[in-house]
C-alpha cells in the first residue's frame, strides 16, 4: 500500500518506483467530473483521484505499453475504474487514435520526466529513463497537456524547482492564476521540488504560494507532511 495514495500498485521490478511526488501531485488536484493523468506510469495519481473522486472519469495517458498494462492491473486490482490509453501525448494524431479528445478534460495532471538525457545520469532500464529522462522539451509536453484540458479546466504539475524558469516560459498566456507551491526537505534547505497549479483561460495574476517543508530537523515529518502521507489535506490553492 503506497503511503498517502491508499493504494495496492504493482510496479516494475528495477522500474520507476512511486514516491513522494505522487503524493505531492496527487495533494494539489481538485475535484473534477473528467481527469487526465499525462504521462500516468503505473497510474499511481489518476488511480489515487479516481479513488478520490469516484464519480470522476478518469484517463490514464501513457506511452509505454507494458507500463500501461500495469496501470490496467492496478486499477482493476483496487477496484477503481479508469480508462488507459497507450499514446504519445506529443502527437496529435496519436492523442485522437487513443480516444483522446482535446479541450474535454476539466483536470489535467502531469509528472513529467524531470532530467536532461544529456547531463544527467539515467537508468539503463528503458521504462525507467522514459519515465525520468526527458526526450521532449517541456513546452511541447505542457502544450499537449494543455490542448486536453477545456477552457476553464484546471491544472496541475509537479517538477523540479530549477525547472520554474522554463516552466513560466512554457506556459506562457495559455494557463492564468499560476500558483507556485515550492516543497523544501527542511526549513532551511532549498525548494527541491515545484507544484504548479493554474486555470486554462484565466487572467488572474500569478501567486507565490506558502512553501510545505517535509521534514523536521530531528527528521521526522512535519504536521503537514504526514497529514499527506495519511492521505489528508489539499494542495490546491
Amino acid at each position: 500500500m503506497i503511503s498517502g495514495l491508499g493504494l495496492a500498485l504493482r510496479q516494475k521490478r528495477g522500474g520507476h518506483r512511486v514516491g513522494l511526488d505522487a503524493v505531492l501531485l496527487a495533494a494539489a488536484a481538485p475535484e473534477a467530473s473528467h481527469i487526465v493523468d499525462v504521462g500516468a506510469g503505473v497510474g499511481a495519481v489518476g488511480l489515487a483521484l479516481a479513488r478520490r473522486y469516484p464519480r470522476a472519469h478518469v484517463d490514464l495517458v501513457e506511452i509505454d505499453a507494458e507500463t500501461a498494462r500495469l496501470a490496467e492491473a492496478n486499477a482493476a486490482a483496487n477496484g477503481l475504474a479508469a480508462r488507459v490509453a497507450v499514446a504519445d501525448v506529443l502527437s496529435p494524431p496519436a492523442r485522437r487514435a487513443a480516444g483522446l479528445a482535446d479541450a474535454a478534460a476539466d483536470l489535467v495532471v502531469t509528472n513529467p520526466p524531470f532530467y536532461d538525457p544529456a547531463t544527467a545520469r539515467i537508468s539503463p532500464d528503458p521504462s525507467r529513463a522514459r519515465a525520468h529522462a526527458a526526450t521532449a522539451p517541456l513546452a511541447d509536453w505542457l502544450r499537449a497537456s494543455l490542448a486536453l484540458l477545456a477552457p476553464s479546466g484546471r491544472f496541475a504539475m509537479i517538477h523540479r524547482a530549477d525547472a520554474l524558469p522554463a516552466i513560466y516560459a512554457a506556459l506562457g498566456a495559455r494557463l492564468g492564476g499560476v500558483a507556485v507551491r515550492p516543497i523544501h526537505p527542511h526549513a532551511d534547505s532549498e525548494a527541491i521540488r515545484v507544484l504548479v497549479t493554474g486555470v486554462k483561460g484565466s487572467r488572474a495574476p500569478p501567486r507565490l504560494l506558502p512553501s510545505l517543508v517535509l521534514h523536521e530537523a530531528d527528521g521526522r515529518a512535519t504536521p503537514a507532511a504526514a497529514a499527506l502521507h495519511a492521505g489528508e489535506g489539499s494542495l490546491w490553492p
